[in-house]
């Protein structure tokens, strides 16, 4: 399915086959929200033909928004600075990583993968 946008209480989807759209409840999905834009596409599970949750595919990429700059010369291993991503999720990212760097991250574990 395709996500198309939330709007504070659903989130709204489409099959971009049949262009069927339906919505899902935030609170039932907020978690991977976090780390979907729009247009992205996602698995959607449903029980007895309604959707009750989404599954997101095994890396996202997304673009660094806000980060502060790392200590020039600070070079002790696996040192790391929270980042927030264009999505509004917050990951601890390297020191190296900067605004507007994009990364590939794992969405269900909430953790960095590497820059791309």
């Amino acid at each position: 399915m395709q996500f198309l946008y939330e709007d504070g209480t659903e989130a709204h989807f489409m099959d971009p086959e049949t262009y069927d759209q339906f919505a899902v409840p935030r609170g039932e999905i907020a978690d991977e929200l976090t780390f979907m834009q729009p247009n992205a596409t996602v698995q959607v599970l449903a029980v007895n033909g309604k959707p009750s949750s989404v599954q997101l595919p095994a890396s996202v990429e997304l673009s660094v928004v806000e980060t502060e700059p790392g200590v020039k010369g600070d070079t002790v291993s696996n040192v790391t600075k929270p980042a927030t991503l264009e999505t509004g999720a917050v990951v601890q990212v390297p020191l190296f990583v900067n605004v507007g760097d994009r990364l590939k991250v794992d969405p269900k574990e909430k953790r960095y993968i590497s820059r791309v």
